[in-house]
């Protein structure tokens, strides 16, 4: 038992690891392996799905017209981080939609439809800040996410929107 001990220790600790990009993975992918498409794939990496096919539902117009009425400073973005990664509850934005917003957090996997990815740029073009406000206090029916309207503010839903759209620039 000592030994196996000593021989992950060992190999944790000495050495050397590659770290890789996953841009650097795919091109070694497909230069070895000769890839060839002739429509476009969905990549389901690191990265998250995208783009991500959904059926949410619309908001009504009076929040999909909405614009983001905090401006996007320091201040705003930090509290949207805080809240994302570890405030919000009853369970942060991170553990289902990924510490990067790829959507493979911890509790993702099983998830159908996936969570949403905010890395995607395809995927967040199309949602204006009132469709995800709108989402993130209501809730999206056929689909994991939870209303948030009895645990944010209306100022944390927009925070938390100011963040989100980080992951996708």
């Amino acid at each position: 038992m000592k030994i196996l001990l000593l021989i992950f220790a060992v190999s944790v600790f000495v050495f050397p690891v590659a770290r890789v990009s996953a841009g650097q993975q795919l091109d070694f992918l497909t230069r070895h392996l000769s890839l060839k498409h002739e429509s476009p794939i969905t990549l389901i990496a690191a990265s998250g799905i995208c783009p991500q096919s959904r059926k949410t539902e619309k908001a009504p117009s009076r929040y999909t017209l909405k614009q983001n009425p905090l401006f996007a400073t320091t201040k705003n973005i930090e509290r949207g981080q805080s809240l994302y990664q570890t405030e919000a509850k009853p369970t942060a934005c991170k553990m289902c939609h990924g510490i990067r917003g790829n959507g493979n957090g911890r509790l993702a996997r099983g998830l159908e439809p996936a969570p949403r990815n905010f890395t995607c740029e395809e995927t967040m073009k199309s949602l204006s800040d009132g469709q995800l406000f709108w989402v993130i206090k209501n809730g999206s029916k056929g689909t994991a996410m939870s209303a948030h309207k009895f645990t944010l503010s209306d100022k944390d839903i927009w925070q938390v929107i100011h963040y989100l759209k980080l992951f996708s620039r």
